[in-house]
């Protein structure tokens, strides 16, 4: 039985090659545009190989077959087979386009550039290319010349959705949030199931602080991909940002559902654990975060309730590298709150200890003298608590509240100028000053 069947594809095989070979070069040609158009490469492919048998010199089976191997993803392949339809016709407007969309994938955009160059200029009319042409840019971190490109695309092709969605990410690295807005917008008006517009339009929300709005548009981006850990996560930051802490954790608890070595997530995790009071599980949150060691990698910085954006491409593998300075400053504040929640759970001593390491990753972290200064009264070391409140006032001379806790351990000492401090955290806006001044600097 399973003789006989080998057997019969063999001649399956045997009458579709001969089938071939009784064909003429326009015949083959038909059937590997009909099969291709089906989907059907590989065997579009054969079609064109034995038409190119046929004729070896022309240009446009060279170039149909370049296209089924790059549909097949052999793009080494569909190069050479774009060289040679150049070779054949150097004024190949197609072909240009088509070796740089698999230079492209590649990874060669610069290479990729050149040939959309030349398809450009032989065919200046061609939105696609033009639009293709902006993505490299956008690999290459030319985003005012990709904006151009999209541009110029978009004014031929005014209702791709894709284009739309392209340029309002564009937008978003030139720091134009409402010009990407409008754009995303644009874009899921023309084509309403499209997550990227909804996730794109999301965090353009995001920064210009419309958190509502943010989370409004996380949540059609996820009825559309549930599972996309990207936008669980902003939709969990976003949610922090409105105090809503519980819904913030469910949000990270799936994005880490999907990424569990996403050392953010874990510190948005942490982050609104701690808020919600339960310091412990947040504490080895953040531990887990320092652990994984990728913070640098992260979209989005918490800090209380101040937050630092650093904008990444969202859906098109733009990838940004912080500066070292950004990166000692995020990791600054995750030992700033693990400290915060060793301090509230009574672990004074390595509280302290979190909060050396913020200041030695960010010597100008004023908040962390501050708490810190807070904490070694505690423990009586009130000099060092003087010293860590001067430090703070130094980096922001309107510290109320460093005036005023420095105000108070200076007058416990006997030294007069704890009232002038007092009086300063007053003046500074910072009302339980005068109750204190009230009761001892009278």
């Amino acid at each position: 039985m399973k003789k006989s069947f080998l057997l019969s594809v063999l001649a399956l095989l045997l009458i579709s090659t001969v089938s071939f070979a009784q064909q003429s070069f326009q015949e083959l040609m038909d059937y590997g545009v009909r099969q291709s158009n089906l989907s059907n490469y590989a065997t579009a492919q054969s079609a064109f190989s034995q038409a190119i048998a046929l004729k070896p010199d022309d240009a446009i089976a060279h170039f149909n077959r370049a296209i089924t191997k790059a549909n097949l993803k052999d793009n080494r392949g569909a190069i050479n087979d774009f060289d040679k339809a150049l070779e054949l016709n150097p004024r190949y407007s197609d072909a240009f386009a088509g070796r740089g969309q698999s230079k492209a994938r590649q990874g060669d955009h610069k290479g990729a550039l050149q040939d959309y160059n030349s398809c450009i200029a032989l065919n200046p009319i061609d939105a696609n290319t033009y639009f293709l042409r902006g993505q490299s840019k956008v690999k290459l971190e030319n985003y005012k010349g990709a904006l151009s490109d999209y541009n110029k695309s978009l004014d031929q092709t005014p209702d791709n959705a894709q284009g739309y969605t392209a340029r309002g990410i564009v937008k978003q690295k030139l720091d134009d949030y409402s010009g990407s807005l409008d754009d995303f917008t644009k874009a899921i008006e023309i084509s309403p199931k499209r997550s990227s517009s909804f996730a794109g339009r999301a965090l353009s929300k995001m920064k210009m602080s419309d958190f509502k709005g943010a989370i409004a548009d996380y949540g059609k981006a996820l009825e559309l991909t549930p599972e996309d850990a990207e936008s669980l996560y902003f939709r969990g930051y976003c949610k922090s940002q409105m105090e809503d802490y519980q819904g913030a954790l469910v949000d990270f608890e799936r994005a880490l559902g999907q990424d569990s070595e996403n050392a953010t997530a874990y510190y948005g995790r942490g982050f609104a654990k701690s808020k919600l009071g339960n310091t412990k599980s947040a504490i080895e949150d953040f531990n887990k975060a320092i652990s994984i060691g990728n913070i640098e990698n992260n979209k989005v910085f918490f800090s209380g309730s101040i937050t630092k954006q650093v904008l990444d491409n969202l859906r098109n593998n733009v990838q940004e590298r912080l500066k070292m300075a950004e990166m000692s400053l995020e990791r600054s504040e995750v030992y700033y709150n693990r400290g915060h929640s060793r301090a509230r759970n009574g672990d004074t001593k390595t509280a302290i200890e979190d909060y050396n390491k913020a200041i030695a990753l960010n010597p100008t972290y004023s908040d962390a003298y501050f708490t810190r200064g807070m904490l070694k009264s505690q423990t009586g070391d009130q000099r060092g608590a003087i010293q860590d409140c001067t430090n703070a006032i130094k980096l922001n001379p309107k510290y109320a509240e460093a005036y005023y806790v420095r105000g108070i351990i200076r007058h416990a000492l006997g030294d007069t100028d704890g009232c002038n401090d007092l009086s300063k955290s007053g003046e500074l806006g910072y009302a339980p000053a005068y109750a204190v001044i009230r009761d001892y600097c009278n």
